[in-house]
């Protein structure tokens, strides 16, 4: 079937939706259109750069009528940079836009209609909110860059003040590249597969203000590591353990299996909600650490806890969800099948002196029947998978379990909705939906779901 635009061709069309990555979406001669930096409500021309057999792509050329919430972005490099997809529109526009994408996901993907989603929760300052600044390194012109990856491609854009990041975790990263430069260390060529240093990590406990640096190496051999350790430690007092980590696979994996400390500790520590966290390098830690307070309260509100109940908590990653739960339940269990999160979430438990918390390694759906086999059954279940959702069986195995309540977090809408559909069909009703905006000026969104048995 030919389609009525060819690649290259100028069109004008008007911006009626978003696509799920924020690009506005637009109908030309009824043939859809998808153009990044485009707004709802706008007429735009733009130049066809792509064309699929349902859709097309193309570049903004120009704003014919322009909407009164469209901003000029405060970043120098945000139309090169791939980190951010919304600072060209104001902040209540981009939570009504959050909100929209889960209603939108739930009604069609889901097929659900009449569900309650409320408004998205959303931050007082939208910028400096990232406790993780993690940059890839390359050489421009015989000078280490480190930045991120242009949108599509693994061409960095250098980035000297990311205004999502602390205005401290900037002038580290920039301190630490002239370090390599002066020491003369070989930068990771991801094409070849030769040299050494490949990322910087630069983890900022907000609580505490405690920092960690972690030099990602393409090998074990780092014959300055601990010379820039101890500089970076004097030159900047909030800094508590460099970390070198080791990793020798040519994949997209920023993190290898083994740490090495160059200096200070092996991990800071943080505060979330009055409990204790320890970040080590490779330990996962929510990157917003203000709205994950936001977030954890309302999972704990949609939990309904009185403190008699045994709760479950699936995908439970180095606990921080559970130790929330844990204040107000009776028993927790956390299952995660990572073994080093479950040593965090462990020792995470101790540092709280939590008493009623249960940290298991294995699949949850594995884990679930030996658990009823044992006699343990659960009140109520709280799962946070990844963006690819829970496995099926994890979901089927809670309904067999007769979990009364569950309270469903989510990073992709898309697969929520496609988990609620399932779970509806296995017995549970939607009863609302909280969207929470944990990455302000991009296009994603988090969001909290409460659940609960039909028969209950």
């Amino acid at each position: 079937m030919e389609t009525p635009v060819q690649p290259g061709q100028k069109v004008q069309l008007e911006i009626t939706s978003y696509g799920h990555e924020g690009e506005g979406v637009g109908r030309y001669q009824n043939f859809t259109l998808f153009i990044p930096g485009a707004l709802k409500g706008e007429a735009v021309e733009a130049k066809v750069t792509e064309i699929k057999k349902n859709f097309a792509r193309g570049r903004l050329l120009r704003i014919i009528e322009e909407i009164p919430e469209r901003r000029i972005p405060a970043c120098p490099v945000y139309h090169e940079c791939g980190g951010c997809q919304l600072q060209h529109l104001s902040y209540p526009a981009q939570l009504a836009l959050k909100r929209q994408q889960v209603m939108d996901a739930v009604e069609r993907i889901g097929g659900l209609t009449g569900v309650t989603v409320h408004p998205t929760l959303g931050m007082k300052e939208p910028r400096c909110y990232r406790n993780k600044v993690q940059y890839p390194l390359a050489m421009e012109n015989g000078k280490v860059s480190a930045g991120f990856y242009r949108k599509g491609t693994h061409q960095i854009v250098p980035v000297t003040g990311c205004l999502l990041h602390s205005e401290l975790s900037n002038r580290i990263v920039a301190a630490v590249v002239q370090k390599i430069e002066e020491n003369h260390v070989p930068i990771y060529n991801e094409r070849t597969g030769s040299g050494l240093l490949r990322h910087v990590l630069i983890k900022n406990a907000f609580a505490t203000g405690e920092m960690m640096v972690v030099l990602v190496t393409n090998g074990e051999k780092f014959p300055s590591g601990s010379k820039i350790a101890t500089e970076l430690m004097t030159e900047f007092p909030a800094i508590r353990s460099v970390v070198q980590n080791i990793n020798r696979s040519r994949g997209n994996v920023i993190l290898g299996n083994q740490s090495v400390v160059l200096g200070g500790s092996d991990a800071i520590q943080d505060i979330l909600g009055g409990l204790k966290f320890k970040i080590s390098a490779r330990s996962f830690f929510q990157v917003n650490p203000v709205q994950t307070e936001v977030l954890y309260e309302k999972a704990v509100d949609y939990a309904g806890l009185a403190g008699t109940e045994t709760v479950l908590d699936a995908y439970c990653g180095v606990g921080s969800l559970t130790l929330f739960l844990a204040r107000r339940a009776r028993a927790v269990y956390g299952i995660e099948v990572v073994p080093e999160a479950i040593r965090d979430a462990r020792e995470n438990a101790a540092l709280n002196e939590m008493k009623n918390v249960q940290f298991l390694v294995g699949e949850t759906e594995r884990v679930l029947p030996e658990l009823a086999r044992q006699g343990i059954h659960f009140d109520v279940a709280t799962v946070d998978p990844p963006r690819a959702g829970c496995e099926p069986e994890l979901l089927r195995s809670l309904a067999v379990n007769g979990v009364g309540r569950i309270v469903y977090v989510s990073c992709n809408p898309s697969t929520l909705a496609r988990d609620l559909k399932l779970l509806g069909e296995l017995g549970y009703k939607t009863m609302e939906i909280q969207p929470v905006d944990m990455f302000p000026q991009t296009y994603h969104v988090e969001t909290v779901v409460l659940m609960s048995r039909k028969d209950k």
